[in-house]
Formats: structure tokens, sequence, C-alpha cells
């Protein structure tokens, strides 16, 4: 009798999604850096960790001034089947810090609405999760705002969640890493040493959300 050896498990697939330029615009800047310039530069350094530990990655830009929309970014993340999608923003109140944002209820957008009520039952533990290790990983060095519904954003009160959300078929949470209109917030991002810190505690957060409870 002859027997086929056993598929080797599938690699965990995370989608990073570098933040703007797209439809809503090209996001916040601070003095000195642009939100584009700082989502790409950790998306960059997230991929390089991310792939050490054996995880494919899937980047929804090739380059940093690649136009995209976000209704596209979530198809690119659907069509690789990602275990997980992360999308980097800065963002710009009066505040500092970091926050982590996922789509606890269903929005509408361009007629569709979405995500599924199963996808959102199974994103908000590894929305937990993740956050948990990212606020952990960050503690000395940014304020952590917390983990919100999409609704707390300006679009996700618009539409219900955010468009890379309603179009999503993955798990999908948006972090906003710092408020970059902050000079303290800007400065850490300006620095080799801190845009690699944060793409470390994406890395760790990422790999503790798909990690089974």
């Amino acid at each position: 009798m002859f027997f086929l050896p056993a598929a080797p498990p599938r690699p965990l697939t995370i989608c990073i999604d570098p933040g703007h330029p797209s439809e809503v615009g090209r996001g916040t800047r601070g003095r000195h850096v642009t939100e584009i310039q700082v989502a790409w530069r950790v998306a960059i350094r997230l991929k390089s960790d991310l792939e050490k530990h054996g995880v494919r990655v899937v980047m929804t830009k090739r380059t940093e001034e690649e136009f995209v929309r976000n209704r596209k970014r979530a198809a690119i993340a659907n069509a690789a089947s990602a275990d997980l999608m992360v999308r980097l923003h800065c963002d710009s109140a009066s505040g500092s810090g970091c926050t982590t944002y996922y789509p606890d209820q269903q929005g509408s957008s361009e007629g569709v609405r979405g995500p599924s009520r199963d996808l959102l039952q199974r994103i908000k533990p590894m929305a937990r999760r993740f956050h948990k290790i990212l606020a952990a990983d960050l503690r000395v060095v940014l304020a952590d705002n917390g983990l919100k519904g999409d609704e707390y954003t300006a679009v996700g009160r618009r539409q219900g969640a955010l468009t890379g959300s309603i179009f999503s078929k993955v798990p999908v949470v948006l972090v906003e890493m710092v408020v970059l209109t902050n000079d303290r917030d800007e400065a850490f991002v300006e620095r080799p040493a801190g845009l690699q810190k944060l793409a470390e505690a994406l890395a760790d957060a990422s790999l503790a959300a798909l990690e089974k409870p």
C-alpha cells in the first residue's frame, strides 16, 4: 500500500497595508515626516521581521507613493487569503500615542455591507490579543490609547466601519502608530531605532493575534 506524504502546513500569511495615498488623500504630516513615509518605513521593517518568523507577507503597495484605493487594499488581502491584514497609519490629534482599531459592527460603502457577522466574531478576540501585546511592547516609549471599534474614527462614524474593513473577507486591524502632529511622537518615528521598535512590536502583536486561544 502506498501513502502520499502529508502536505506541509500552510505558512501564515499576513497582509501589510501601508496607509495612503488613497481616495481619502495623502494622510497627515508632522513637521519633518509624512504619514506616507512613516507607514512605508515601518512596513518594510515589519515585512522583514515577519519573514524571519517564516510568515508569508503580502504588501498592498509596491512603492511608497503608489496610489491604492481602500477597496483594492482589502481585495489584495482577500486574494491572498491572509490570516490577518495589518493597516498602518499615523494620527492627527491633540494627544499622543498608539491606538488599535477593529470592526466591531457592520458598515456600508459603495452599496456593500460588511464585514460578515462571522468575520466580526473572529476578529474581536484577535484584535484583543493584538493590542495587548502591542501596548506591552511599546509601553515605555508610547502612550497606550487603547483598542477601539472602527466607529471611533471619522470614516467609521459615517459608514459604521472603515472602508478597508467593510470590503475585507479576512481579519483586519488598523493601527494609528503615533500622533504625528505631536512633536515627541514625531521625533520617535524620525529615528531608525523608533521605526524598528514599532516594527518589532507590530510583528509580536500580529503573531500573538494568530495564536490559538
